[in-house]
Order: structure tokens, then C-alpha cells, then sequence
């Protein structure tokens, strides 16, 4: 008995159909470290230590620069976008202030609602040495491609977008 074939029209739009699901249901990432409110409830401003704090909810996820008496736990949720990008589905801040004697004087949290838009600014960074011209950012990568990466090289080169300072070029060679 001869089993029904579908319509190559329909079997090509389900093909094809098929990988697209994933870019709209991918699954979240989970990144830093996630303080719960039941945890946050276990430290006691005035009482509790920076050892205790350390001891529940683990290391930092960084401790300020300019005030080493604050530690800092963020978490995110995001998620893969069209294209791509990130998306951010949850972000979670927790700040433990302490007094000087290691005794913690305060908690405070944030989240993406407080988060303060940065405009980026659209000036350039003047380089030493001036602008590289047309035919310098065309050849200036010659011969600096390098498959084993900077590390191995000796000398090094321009990349094709011109020279590059305190990094390695995007042809393996580096910037200096």
C-alpha cells in the first residue's frame, strides 16, 4: 500500500519553518551571582559581618573601587535576539554597604527600572602620529597575518583599519 506524500510546497514551508522556532524561544542565560530575598532577610544591619555575608551568599560579584566597603552582587537573565544580539530579560542588583569595622551598615537593591541611560559620545580618540591615510589603511595589514595569534609574533603591524594601540589587531598581529 502506496503511503500519502505531502505537497512539496507544504514540505519546503515546514522545512524551512522548523530552525526559525529557536531563535524565538531560546532558553535564558543566567549570569552573576542571584541573591534571594530569603537570604537577604538572613543578614541583620548592625549585627552581621562581612564573613557572614561571604558565608550566604558567597564571593562578590565585585567590591567598589572607590569605596572598598561596598560589595556589589548583580545578576542577569537575558536571552538570544533575532540576529543575534543579547536581550535582557531581568537584571538584579544588590549592594551591601559596610562600616569600617567589617559590620554591615546597609542593603540596598536595584533593578532594570533604575538602570540610568548613556548616550554614547559620537567623537573619535585622537591617535599619536597623526590619521592614517587611504592607502595606509588598505596595505597596512600586509603581512602581519599571523594564525597563531600575537603571542608568537615578533615584530608586529597596522591593521587594516589603521594602527591600534594596547591591543592586538583583528589580522593576529600586534597593534604596537
Amino acid at each position: 500500500m502506496r503511503q500519502p506524500k505531502l505537497p512539496l510546497p507544504i514540505l519546503l514551508s515546514l522545512v524551512l519553518a522548523l530552525p526559525g522556532c529557536a531563535v524565538f524561544s531560546d532558553a535564558p542565560h543566567y549570569r552573576g551571582v542571584a541573591v534571594s530575598q530569603h537570604d537577604l532577610n538572613e543578614l541583620v544591619p548592625g549585627v552581621s559581618t562581612q564573613a557572614d555575608a561571604q558565608a550566604l551568599l558567597g564571593p562578590p560579584s565585585f567590591i567598589e573601587q572607590f569605596d572598598q566597603n561596598n560589595w556589589v552582587y548583580a545578576s542577569q537573565v537575558t536571552h538570544m535576539r533575532i540576529g543575534q544580539t543579547e536581550g535582557m530579560q531581568k537584571q538584579h542588583v544588590v549592594v551591601l554597604t559596610f562600616a569600617p569595622n567589617g559590620t554591615l551598615q546597609g542593603i540596598s537593591q536595584k533593578d532594570t527600572k533604575d538602570a540610568v541611560q548613556v548616550a554614547m559620545d559620537g567623537k573619535t580618540t585622537p591617535m599619536p602620529g597623526g590619521k592614517a591615510s587611504f592607502i595606509q589603511m588598505v596595505v597596512g595589514g600586509v603581512g602581519s597575518y599571523n594564525p597563531l595569534g600575537a603571542a608568537s609574533s615578533a615584530g608586529g603591524g597596522a591593521s587594516a583599519a589603521g594602527p591600534q594601540i594596547g591591543g592586538a589587531s583583528p589580522m593576529g598581529g600586534s597593534g604596537l
